[in-house]
Formats: C-alpha cells, sequence, structure tokens
C-alpha cells in the first residue's frame, strides 16, 4: 500500500477481543475498516487469544442465561444452583477490589452494558458455555456457581479469537498483519491516520478515525520495570510478546491524557519454568489458581499470603505480585489428597514444576530453592492451629479458618494430612498494565486538557482507570467487547460527519 493511498474510513490498531469488536462495530454502522496487526496471522489477536476465556457480565437469574447458552435447553438443571449477578453486584466487586478508585462512569458504562454486549458477541460467532467444574464445584449432590462467572467462550481465547476473524472476514475488512503502528498522523483538526511498517518499510495509511486497541506495555521489559518497579524487568509474561506500549506512547507523543494505576498490573501465578512470553501450544495452562485449597511456602519455607481471603477470582491477579516480591521471586502450592480432584486441568499438563510425596520429610528436598526445616515447621504450626468446627464447602466462603498463626488463613483451611502431598512451583506472570490513556464514555481519547482528541478512540488493554491494585476475572475481555463496541460505532460517527 503506497503512502498516498486511502486506507478506510476507520483504522483499528490490534486485531485482538477489543480491536476485532471494535472493526465489527464500526463495520455495522456503515463505516469502512481495516486493522493493523504487529503480529503473524498465526499469533494474531494480542492477549486474547491467551486467555482462558472467562466473561464477566450482569444477570439476573437462569432465564438470562438461556438466552446466552441454547444448549441449557438441553441440560438437566435440577442439580445446578444458578442465583444471579446484578449489576449492583458487580458494581460492589468493582468498587471493594480497586479500594474504589475504578473510574466511575466507565464503570457504569461496562456493567450496564455487560447482558447486552454478550448478547451481541452471540451475534459475531462467540459461543459461551457453563463453566461447570472450574467456577461450581458439586457439593451434596449440587453445582453452585461462584464468584459471578457461570459462562465462559466456547474454545476459550483461540476459540474467541477465530470466531470474531471469521465474523471479520465475512465482512471484508483487511488485517494488515506484521505491521505494526508506529506513529499517529494529526494536524489541527485531529487524528486522520496511522504511520506504520511494512515490508520493511514505512507506510502512511489515512483514515478518517482511528481505534487504539493495540493492548498495554506488559511485554515491555524497560516499560515494566520503569513503571512498574524493581524485578518486573524479570516477570513472565503470560501472554504476546507484541503489547509493548506502543499504542499507548503514540497517544501519548500528541498530548493524550495518562490515567490509571501505571505501578499497577494483573499479576499471577504461572509455573515456574514457563517461557518468557505465552505459548500458544499450552495457552494459559500456565496458571495455578487452586492456591485457595492448599498453601504457599516461599524460599525460607513461610508463608506469605492469606490463600483463603477469597475466591481465586478476586484474589489471583495480586498474588502474582505478591510470588514477585518473595526471595527469587518463586513460591511452592502444597496440596493433600484431600482437595485434588477440585484442582483445575492446569495441574496435570505435561509441561509443569511439580514434586509428590507420602511425607513432608520426604517433599521438603524436592522443593527447589525453599528451607526444607523451615518449611516442616511452617506445615506443622499450620496444621495445628485451631479452627472452627465448619465443614470444608468449595463453593461459598465457608470460615474454616485458622487462628493463632503470623498469617491466619480465612477460609477452605483444611488440614494437609492426607497423602500424597503434591506441590507446584509458580513465579510471577504478568497479564496486562492498568496504566494507560483516558477515555471518555463514547471511547474517545481525552487529551490533558480533558478534551476529545477529535478522531481518536481506545479500547481494551490500553484504558486506564478501570483497574487499581486488583481485578475481577472475566472483567477484561467484557470491557474490551463494551469499549470496542462503542469504539467502532462512535468512530463510525466521526468518519460519517469528515466526508
Amino acid at each position: 500500500m503506497s503512502s498516498s493511498e486511502f486506507a478506510a474510513d476507520v483504522i483499528v490498531v490490534g486485531a485482538g477481543n477489543a480491536a476485532a469488536c471494535a472493526a465489527l462495530s464500526a463495520y455495522e454502522n456503515g463505516a469502512s475498516v481495516i486493522m493493523l496487526e504487529a503480529a503473524p496471522r498465526d499469533l494474531r489477536g494480542g492477549n486474547s487469544t491467551f486467555t482462558g476465556g472467562m466473561l464477566r457480565f450482569a444477570f439476573d437469574g437462569a432465564d438470562d442465561l438461556r438466552r446466552l447458552v441454547p444448549e441449557m435447553a438441553e441440560m438437566d438443571l435440577a442439580n445446578i444452583e444458578f442465583d444471579t449477578y446484578t449489576e449492583a453486584q458487580f458494581f460492589d466487586d468493582m468498587g471493594r477490589l480497586t479500594q474504589f478508585r475504578c473510574d466511575p462512569d466507565l464503570t457504569e458504562v461496562m456493567i450496564k452494558k455487560s447482558y447486552e454486549t454478550a448478547r451481541w458477541m452471540l451475534t459475531q460467532g462467540v459461543r459461551l458455555e457453563l463453566t461447570l467444574g472450574s467456577h461450581a464445584f458439586k457439593v451434596g449432590g449440587k453445582f453452585k456457581f461462584w464468584g459471578g462467572l457461570p459462562c465462559q467462550i466456547w474454545g476459550g481465547g483461540p476459540g474467541l479469537v477465530d470466531a470474531l476473524h471469521k465474523s471479520v472476514e465475512k465482512a471484508g475488512i483487511r488485517v494488515l498483519y506484521e505491521t505494526p503502528a508506529v506513529g499517529l498522523l494529526h494536524d489541527d483538526d485531529g487524528v486522520r491516520g496511522v504511520r506504520a511498517r511494512q515490508d520493511g518499510r514505512t507506510v502512511e495509511l489515512r483514515g478518517r478515525a482511528v481505534i487504539l486497541a493495540c493492548g498495554g506495555f506488559e511485554s515491555s521489559a524497560e516499560m515494566r520495570a520503569r513503571y512498574l518497579g524493581p524485578n518486573w524487568d524479570l516477570a513472565r509474561v503470560r501472554g504476546t510478546a507484541f503489547n509493548t506500549g506502543r499504542g499507548i506512547q503514540m497517544a501519548l507523543d500528541i498530548g493524550a491524557m495518562p490515567t490509571g494505576h501505571w505501578s499497577g498490573c494483573h499479576a499471577t501465578e504461572w509455573d515456574m519454568n514457563a517461557p518468557p512470553f505465552g505459548d500458544l501450544a499450552v495457552g494459559d495452562s500456565f496458571q495455578k489458581h487452586n492456591y485457595p485449597f492448599g498453601i504457599y511456602v516461599n524460599a525460607r519455607g513461610d508463608r506469605f499470603v492469606d490463600e483463603g481471603a477469597d475466591f481465586h477470582t478476586f484474589t489471583y491477579a495480586k498474588y502474582g505480585r505478591e510470588v514477585l516480591n518473595q526471595p527469587g521471586q518463586f513460591a511452592w502450592q502444597i496440596f493433600d489428597q484431600k482437595v485434588t480432584h477440585l484442582l483445575r486441568e492446569d495441574y496435570r499438563i505435561r509441561r509443569i514444576t511439580k514434586a509428590e510425596a507420602n511425607t513432608f520429610e520426604e517433599l521438603a528436598p524436592k522443593l527447589e530453592g525453599v528451607d526444607p526445616r523451615r518449611f516442616l515447621e511452617t506445615v506443622k504450626a499450620y496444621n495445628e492451629a485451631p479452627r472452627p468446627d465448619v465443614a470444608f464447602d468449595p463453593n461459598i466462603r465457608d470460615g474454616l479458618g485458622t487462628t493463632g498463626l503470623a498469617i491466619n488463613k480465612s477460609n477452605w483451611a483444611t488440614r494437609l494430612d492426607k497423602p500424597p502431598y503434591h506441590a507446584y512451583g509458580v513465579t510471577c506472570g504478568v497479564t496486562f498494565t492498568f496504566g494507560g490513556l483516558k477515555i471518555d464514555t463514547s471511547s474517545a481519547v481525552q487529551d490533558t486538557a480533558g478534551r476529545p482528541i477529535p478522531g481518536l478512540f481506545a479500547a481494551g488493554e490500553l484504558v486506564g482507570g478501570l483497574y487499581y491494585h486488583n481485578y475481577a476475572s472475566g472483567s477484561g475481555l467484557m470491557s474490551g467487547a463494551v469499549f470496542g463496541r462503542i469504539s467502532g460505532r462512535s468512530a463510525a460517527a466521526c468518519a460519517a460527519s469528515r466526508r
């Protein structure tokens, strides 16, 4: 494509969930669209390809779910308790997890548009299924969903990206692969296109509106160290190697306002020996999220967090930071046989760092890097700690907690007393960064004076202001879809006004 050729009404930078939703929405609203993807085709989709596919939305009961999961009509639902996840509950979780710092306007839009957007995603070929076995355990012959996540995307991240891109192809939207955007074309009237690298050459692609949806800066070790702090350059990256923060920097270079938690990120427990970046052959299965049913120990042999503070959906994205802060940036998760049936399939993959033994004395020397003497003392103290006489129940915060320890475990604190014992080595895996661009509720990027930059919109992980300190599982995909759809509609209207 020559530098003088007009590209499209709307240029979308990125090719993941937010970008594809933006492109499809712009197309639906009458705009011609082109997408730029820095990765080759087989690695397309950014972090969306690596996600497990959880989708958080507000719903008022089983009837709402039936509209999203048609297969429910053929299921025996007598032994499934669906409950609700209302808009008020969603608001409460977002406020509680972010210490009430989340942008109130953006949060309201995301939540109030969440169910509607899930319905719209189905029209774009995305399929949903129930999360039985991962977010609903069978207790007393009955499944009960917990954590507000009854649905996940069929096929996980790869299924999501494939479905959306089939719709992109059906719409005739061009995707230029291995074409990273490196700058924005702008003048006194706003943004008029992008500067990109294609086949080793710099090209200028003109458009009437631009949507940035190309992720945060988690793939850049330099930016992680600069903004997140010491040792973050040592963290593994759970997903793509292509989210280097370029989209954010392009906007900042023309006066966009930075916002959000720039020293914060979504970081979880990741296999100790995982590669530096995500591996599509493994996907998100290097994750190890069932720690609420066991204990963590660090190199000193000490516990360092309350493993049972809450369901993992509300703690896993902040506990990666806790692991990174430990000596050597690693830890081990320890389980006994009473709970191993609850562990997700991620604990049974071939590429895993695992130790097993019939006694803790045998297990201790197998925990690479851990002080064996102190480890045995820690397990003994944990097992001997007083507990209330309540039943273990993985579907609720059961109140089965310890007392008298330096760090008590609040829930699911069963004793480790049934061998063989399993241990899994983990480190920190960073998913996405929380700092980014300031947008309004129409997804227009704001300048440092708080005014919209004409022709520039944003969606997805490069939007700041939604997440601080912590994260609710499944809300990232929903945020990307909601503001992707809004940005596409807004960009199409902008393009129409500029014709």
